[in-house]
């Protein structure tokens, strides 16, 4: 359901009036799958004691959905109230140079695709009015944590709503690793081996004994447990003696990798104790998406998300079911537990019901078309210098509903709600581009022109019969199948969103629908028993490769897709060199000088992208290189690479590779 909200701010008011409103602190996991923590029972490798002490503070939600299967789209819907079917960030290429703020209609597939999907957009717009922004006008204090990946200044926190930003990076994870030596451009380690985490708690907690004189708003986004996959090395060889073989989460690298994310959840309650604070603090607790099923670390994958479905980038419930509590003392039963349904864009809302006072006014509400026919709010300010006395009365438009009532122990039996991703990675149980409504029990996937002769196909489930989406029942209950679609068209009207379209150049001789859902076939180097053209040496991960004509040609590209060679015969500082066609972005080689038990050193590039480039990229190693790996950035067109050359300063030695 729609809702808008009139926002009265008075003017020139003292933020005195505001000492005794609620802080509020927002703890966001990156790929948490809803099976990564004890909350529900479903782990017995992975250890989170502190989870657990927010649980007992709180609420346990355990039907929370993330707004996507992704986390750009995720995150902007936790800030603006909106689905990203509305703001049309559907996909997490924040990070990339080139700006583009609004969704368009796709031009071309591959023939093998019945449909075209959209052109997402680079960056958060700043015309959307957040939480930050709504809470810093009613006097609170604002403070950005972590990771963004909603583009870089002039979109970066300090213009969305927060005071402070750290460690102020526009990119998809930690700078080159989780442990220092980090890559951050003016973030540095105090001590060797720290630990991101570690740190990021640190100064949230410096800057939450700061706040004296007013409420604050901490926004704390965590960095884990997305790649890169490293962690302090005592606590992966404390997991490593604790393996199930025959449990399907086995690898002792993820696992540190919690407990360190469980550990900063443990400092900042820790300091809301001793400040006493606690009885005064809202917590907000989940993840941005489900866990990565895809990618391989310690011979296995990162997690497993069972009893779901799927996982990160999937639309079935391992990709978007998600852990969350929260804590709202005086409102929340700790403790308590509640499978009503809420998701990423219900938090902006809920906290503007909880919170309301003289100048944050009741929710004015009115129907879906009256919402629909509001406004975005214009922000008249820059750099972050937002002030009431420009904004006066500013409208918000939400996709997301208050779940005051269910954290009172209330029911919101016959809420429905909508997940949007119009993509389709090759990861594990994928599928083509899609949307989803959850209601009670049930849930239908609509399949964009997957039919026959452009039509929709779908996929009903009763997730309460069927928590593993085994059973499709849309050819046994076609009313519901009806029903819930029309569902999905409101909801798609409603925000305006930029949907795929058929595929003119669909040819059904291409098709191949056994394939779906089958994650993408890695590429291998071929032997002369294999159909595969050779690559050199050279491995790919999270792509598909081929070659043909001498050009290496990467496709299904994933958001931590590389190509990796082992360059034993090279030492000490090395000049890597390639020649290579892709869009625009940010990206790295690294590399490995004890191989994959080593830890990752990084050299960075960006490409400009439309056309052939030749890039140069200085590898400062001061032993053997070992493993060297050129990651891509993410994107749904295809990468060429012509050829790779490294040359090692001791010796000149030369490897060039001719595809």
């Amino acid at each position: 359901m729609l809702r808008s909200l009139l926002l009265l701010f008075a003017l020139g008011s003292s933020i005195s009036a505001f000492a005794a409103q609620p802080n509020v602190i927002v703890i966001l996991a990156d790929d948490l799958g809803w099976s990564d923590t004890s909350l529900y029972g479903h782990t017995t490798y992975y250890q989170t004691p502190n989870v657990e002490r927010l649980a007992k503070r709180g609420m346990t939600f355990t039907r929370a959905y993330s707004a996507s299967p992704l986390c750009s789209p995720t995150r902007s819907a936790l800030l603006t109230g909106q689905s990203p079917a509305r703001t049309g960030i559907t996909v997490p290429n924040c990070h990339v140079p080139q700006v583009v703020l609004q969704a368009t209609t796709g031009k071309k597939a591959p023939p093998d695709q019945k449909a075209i999907q959209p052109d997402p957009p680079t960056r958060l717009k700043t015309e959307y009015r957040t939480i930050a922004e709504t809470l810093k006008d009613a006097g609170y204090a604002t403070a950005h944590f972590g990771k963004w990946h909603l583009g870089p200044e002039p979109y970066s926190p300090l213009q969305q709503g927060f005071d402070v930003d750290l460690p102020h990076t526009a990119g998809p994870g930690p700078a080159g690793s989780f442990v220092a030596p980090w890559k951050f451009a003016n973030f540095k380690e105090k001590s060797p081996g720290e630990h991101i985490e570690d740190r990021m708690a640190a100064e949230a907690v410096t800057w939450i004994e700061q706040q004296k004189e007013k409420p604050f708003y901490l926004n704390y986004w965590m960095f884990s447990v997305h790649a890169p996959f490293d962690a302090k090395k005592a606590n992966m060889e404390k997991h490593r003696g604790r393996i199930d073989p025959k449990d399907a989460q086995r690898s002792p690298t993820y696992a540190a990798m919690i407990e360190s994310m469980d550990d900063a959840i443990g400092t900042l309650l820790d300091a809301l104790d001793r400040l006493k604070l606690a009885d005064n603090t809202i917590i907000i607790f989940t993840a941005d998406n489900g866990g990565n099923m895809y990618n391989e670390i310690d011979g296995t994958t990162p997690t497993s998300n069972r009893p779901l479905r799927g996982g990160k980038a999937t639309m079935f419930e391992g990709g978007t079911r998600v852990p969350c509590v929260v804590v709202w003392p005086g409102i929340a039963t700790p403790g308590s537990r509640s499978d009503a349904l809420v998701q990423s864009e219900d938090f902006y809302p809920t906290l503007l019901d909880g919170l309301q006072s003289s100048h944050l006014a009741p929710r004015d509400e009115h129907s879906a078309s009256s919402a629909n026919n509001a406004s975005d709010s214009s922000k008249t300010s820059s750099a972050g210098e937002a002030s009431s006395s420009s904004r006066g009365a500013m409208t918000a438009t939400f996709d997301g509903s208050s779940i005051l009532p269910a954290l009172k122990g209330e029911s919101l039996a016959g809420k429905a709600t909508f997940q949007y991703f119009p993509h389709n990675p090759g990861v594990p149980d994928w599928l083509p581009p899609s949307v989803s409504v959850h209601r009670d029990d049930w849930k239908l996937i609509r399949i964009f022109h997957g039919g026959e002769k452009g039509a929709h196909r779908h996929l009903l489930f009763n997730l309460r019969d069927d928590l593993g989406e085994k059973n499709n029942l849309a050819a046994q209950k076609p009313e519901i199948v009806a029903e819930f679609d029309a569902m999905i068209e409101t909801f798609l009207t409603d925000t305006k969103a930029v949907v795929p379209v058929p595929n003119p150049a669909f040819d059904p001789a291409k098709y191949h629908p056994e394939l779906e859902g089958k994650p993408k076939p890695k590429a291998k180097t071929a032997s002369k028993d294999e159909a595969v053209p050779a690559l050199q040496g050279w491995k790919a991960r999270e792509c598909q490769a081929a070659v043909k004509n001498g050009i290496l040609r990467l496709t299904n590209i994933g958001d931590a897709a590389f190509i990796g060679f082992a360059a034993g015969k090279h030492s000490g500082p090395t000049t890597a060199k390639f020649r290579i066609k892709a869009q625009a972005g940010a990206s790295h080689f690294d590399w490995l000088a004890n191989g994959n038990e080593g830890k990752a050193q990084r050299a960075e590039f960006t490409l400009k992208g439309g056309g052939w480039e030749e890039i140069t990229v200085e590898l400062p190693a001061k032993g053997p290189l070992g493993i060297v790996r050129l990651y891509l950035p993410m994107q749904e067109q295809p990468v060429e690479i012509d050829w790779i050359e490294l040359t090692s300063k001791n010796g000149g030695k030369l490897t060039r590779t001719g595809f």
